[in-house]
């Protein structure tokens, strides 16, 4: 049996309805059922803190985000150093770390493809020193790798050693399940907001409306032929300014065909109640929210940045959008799956997939992990 530990969770900021966020908790939720004490120390939290979570927030300094971000985690290893935590794993890199739950991808390939100048910027030097604190060749910290894709980019900028890399499966809840009332609940929900049953819905879960590719989803929509148009909306879930997407829409004559629902608990319903998910994002580590739509029978169309789009190929459960990105491409594959006989096809091979492959165990593969470092 693993002995008992002591281990410091750390992130920069909790926001509620994140993905790493939400990770971070079934983690910790994981931890503490096997016994060990979790404290938790952040930046910055929004909503309210758990009532049986100890959490310690410790502002960072700075006039600018990346200089609070490197305060921060200079001030923690300093905090850290005298507690005696048998193991610290950060939600974001930082010095210090024995593990690093990589739920963003290689900041270094991102730099590499902007201008010069960028480089040459306090954000970028900050963001790269917090990144080669984990990922250098002399750095001990273990690596949980949500997608296999962005390995090489880290091993190519850093030489990081192979070994030190963890691939986990993904970690969807069992809720994300189509269930046996699944038509009771895309009624009702559909009644909820006003939506007729012949009605298309497309939908877009995630917090972080311009890397998501919110923009990409509006200009989708508004492409549809006139008819089909008429008969389909868009619903966005998740928590971001909504102004600068909604100006889209109205420039795009679309405003009445998006809405914005805000973050939700309830996303399972959302799932029921729509037709498709779109995901057309600019990057994305991996993409949760795939995995969860093929489980509750929705087809998706996707960018191929995304970490998981190659469960939805694997699966044909679905289209993908072939980098070079290009709107046109993404236009005529909304229009081609709102249309296509194939579309209960496409739920059949998601569901089937989901139900032969590990989509649920990430968060006990990390503990696992997390444990074996303490030992």
């Amino acid at each position: 049996m693993t002995k008992r530990g002591k281990f410091a969770f750390c992130l920069f900021e909790y926001v509620p309805f994140g993905g790493m966020q939400r990770d971070l908790l079934r983690i910790v939720e994981v931890c503490r059922g096997r016994g060990h004490r979790v404290d938790v120390f952040a930046r910055y939290w929004q909503g309210d803190l758990p009532d049986d979570l100890k959490v310690s927030i410790l502002p960072g300094r700075g006039f600018t985000n990346h200089r609070r971000c490197e305060s921060f985690a200079a001030g923690l290893e300093k905090f850290l150093a005298a507690k005696e935590y048998d193991v610290i794993v950060g939600f974001n890199k930082m010095p210090g770390l024995d593990v690093y739950f990589a739920a963003d991808s290689c900041f270094a390939a991102k730099a590499g493809a902007r201008n010069s100048l960028y480089n040459l910027t306090g954000r970028c030097r900050t963001y790269l020193r917090l990144e080669r604190a984990v990922f250098s060749k002399k750095s001990r910290t273990e690596i949980l790798l949500l997608s296999k894709k962005e390995k090489q980019a880290f091993i190519d900028y850093y030489g990081t050693q192979e070994e030190r890399f963890h691939l986990l499966p993904p970690g969807i809840a069992k809720d994300r399940l189509a269930p046996h009332n699944a038509g009771e609940i895309r009624a009702g929900l559909r009644r909820e907001l006003d939506i007729l049953p012949d009605q298309n819905v497309v939908l877009m879960v995630g917090s972080g409306f311009k890397t998501k590719g919110v923009d990409r989803a509006i200009r989708a929509v508004s492409s549809l032929p006139k008819r089909l148009s008429e008969s389909t909306i868009l619903l966005v879930v998740g928590e971001d300014k909504e102004g600068p997407f909604k100006r889209i829409a109205r420039r795009l004559g679309a405003a009445n065909q998006i809405r914005f629902v805000g973050g939700r608990e309830d996303v399972p319903r959302f799932l029921a109640a729509s037709d498709l998910l779109i995901h057309p994002a600019y990057r994305e580590m991996a993409g949760m929210v795939l995995i969860e739509a093929m489980a509750a029978g929705l087809p998706i169309l996707a960018t191929d940045v995304c970490g998981y789009s190659y469960h939805i190929k694997r699966a044909d459960a679905g289209e993908l959008v072939i980098s070079p990105f290009r709107q046109k491409t993404l236009n005529g594959l909304l229009t081609h799956m709102l249309k296509s006989e194939k579309i209960d096809q496409w739920k059949k091979n998601g569901m089937e997939y989901v139900a032969s492959t590990d989509v649920f165990s990430l968060h006990e593969k990390a503990a696992d992990i997390i444990e074996q470092v303490t030992a």
